[in-house]
């Protein structure tokens, strides 16, 4: 890559932005130049965890579970303070529990493409920018182009679009335009495309099963759909793509073929770069997952991030090792300067891209408040019913004022313990008299009108797979083989994954509600009692291909 090359898209960069580029790359030292390479995560408001990451001059950060936005621009304020070269600030602004502290709590990508409106998409999208732009950042891992073809994944269901290709373009893109256009950076995720494989990279290296014919038809399409629209960087994510490694290297590359993207050069610069074109940043993902580690010890796959195409590392749990290991690798002529100096330079490319060389006027934002009632009335929109096959609904206390809500709690893959639901307390407040479930109960007919089961599983991370776990939610193997509704009147709620009819088929009422925060719980308690009209519109197949699950 020649500098010139950043007057190209997706930088564009004119005349004095690509002199910043090539006066910033001249006065960064060999040191400074590898410690460019990284982004690390920064998490909460230790001041000695932030000096450290401060010390290591990292060319950006990831921050996570710090305070309100104000409080994130000062921390952010004060690491620009101290670093060598403007920091790329990252989040994952995925909505729902990912949204911001102190901001609105968004809609996730799954509730977005079951209300699939894409002016409401445009709308969240924009008012999510504001937010994270207000709190100092500038570069977002999403959208999210995965398929969730493979209904079991517990890593894509509610972190993508959907299952319909047709949904993830629409959606998806409208995202990446409305952030970029409000000086967020995209990086499209996870390449080259998850969905097909219902494990989670965290945990192994996943597969990407496809002929290339469909590829081309599916991932291609997003891919070249994002680059043709200007997404300025991609992930390389820890997933392999064995058919188009084969059409490169033949039948015989074994194990190759199976190699993470993320250490590819076949798959990052020969189909992502020649064959696509992209000419923006290539980063990593997350460099501590087994879909990584499972493959090579770190000392051999980190150096290799960046010799195969990734011009950002992402996260390091001694990143002083790791700049060790990218010495070495220099040394024994594995990674080249010539190579580092194109990572760097994409990456001011990225960071002039946004104007982070030159004073810019603080960034405009919806009155918060006004963001956290859009918020409110979109989340209305979401729930859809699956199905209601005894005409159950709407609720109300005169009928059903006894009820049992039987729940596992919200589970945050961050924290230790499930999270308790609140629209227990929300229908409470509706005049209905809550139970909650204990292992024991004597669940009877005479006892309860009502049963709700609360569910709150999203996406998440380093659990091979979700699931209605009967036993764990009853405390008994007897009471699991228990089913109430023939006697008693029963609604099952997913706030989370959507495919929870696989292990209760025949509960008569059901709905996805797609995401756990307050604000959706809410949503639901007032649909549920007859405020408002559920959506219809189902983003993936709840039924898991089972025709009785429909009755």
């Amino acid at each position: 890559m020649r500098i010139e090359d950043l007057a190209k898209p997706p930088f564009n960069l004119d005349a004095p932005a690509i002199s910043w580029v090539r006066q910033t790359l001249g006065r960064l030292s060999p040191d400074d130049r590898l410690r460019q390479l990284f982004n690390l995560l920064s998490v909460g408001d230790d001041p000695e965890a932030i000096a450290r990451v401060q010390a290591f001059r990292p060319g950006g950060i990831t921050r996570m579970r710090g305070g309100d936005i104000a409080h994130e621009r000062a921390v952010i304020d004060d690491f620009n303070v101290k670093a060598q070269v403007p920091l790329l600030v990252s989040a994952d602004l995925e909505g729902s529990r990912m949204s911001l502290a102190g901001g609105a709590e968004w809609p996730n990508p799954l509730a977005l493409a079951a209300i699939d409106d894409l002016e409401v998409t445009e709308t969240v999208s924009r008012m999510m920018a504001e937010e994270a732009r207000a709190a100092g950042i500038n570069w977002s891992f999403t959208p999210v182009l995965d398929i969730n073809a493979a209904w079991r994944s517990p890593i894509v269901a509610t972190r993508g679009f959907g299952s319909d290709p047709e949904v993830i373009a629409r959606h998806a893109l409208t995202q990446m335009r409305v952030f970029q256009r409000h000086g967020i950076a995209s990086a499209v995720k996870h390449w080259p495309g998850e969905g097909h494989d219902d494990r989670d990279q965290h945990l192994v290296t996943t597969i990407n099963p496809l002929s290339m014919d469909e590829w081309e038809a599916s991932f291609g399409r997003l891919y070249r759909g994002a680059i043709e629209a200007g997404v300025m960087s991609v992930m390389s994510a820890h997933i392999a793509l064995p058919a188009f490694v084969r059409e490169q290297a033949g039948d015989g590359a074994g194990v190759e073929a199976f190699r993470p993207a993320s250490i590819s050069r076949i798959l990052n610069d020969d189909l992502l770069r020649r064959r696509l074109g992209f000419n923006g940043l290539i980063v990593s993902d997350a460099t501590a997952m087994a879909g990584l580690g499972a493959w090579s010890k770190r000392s051999e796959h980190l150096p290799e991030i960046i010799a195969s195409g990734c011009d950002v590392i992402l996260f390091s749990n001694d990143p002083e090792q790791d700049l060790r290991f990218l010495e070495a690798a220099l040394a024994d002529g594995r990674l080249t300067w010539e190579r580092v100096d194109e990572a760097v330079m994409r990456q001011l490319g990225l960071k002039a891209a946004l104007g982070l060389h030159a004073a810019a006027e603080p960034p405009r934002r919806t009155e918060p408040e006004a963001a956290k009632a859009y918020a409110a009335e979109v989340a209305r929109r979401a729930p859809t019913l699956v199905k209601d096959v005894r005409d159950l609904l709407p609720l109300d206390p005169d009928s059903h004022k006894r009820v049992l809500v039987i729940s596992g709690g919200i589970v945050f893959p961050f924290l230790p313990e499930p999270l308790p639901f609140a629209l227990p307390d929300m229908f409470a407040d509706k005049g209905f008299e809550i139970t909650m479930h204990e292992p024991g109960m004597d669940v009877r007919a005479e006892k309860f009108d009502l049963i709700l089961y609360l569910f709150g599983d999203e996406t998440l991370l380093t659990r091979g797979r979700i699931f209605l776990d009967w036993l764990g939610l009853t405390g008994h193997f007897g009471a699991a083989m228990a089913r109430h509704w023939h006697e008693i009147p029963t609604v099952m709620i997913s706030f989370g994954y959507p495919y929870l009819l696989y292990d209760a088929p025949r509960v008569p009422t059901y709905i996805n509600a797609y995401s756990t925060t307050e604000t959706m719980q809410r949503a639901v308690a007032d649909l549920l009692t007859g405020e408002g009209e559920w959506n219809s519109n189902n983003p993936v197949d709840p039924f898991c291909g089972l025709e009785d699950a429909r009755y």
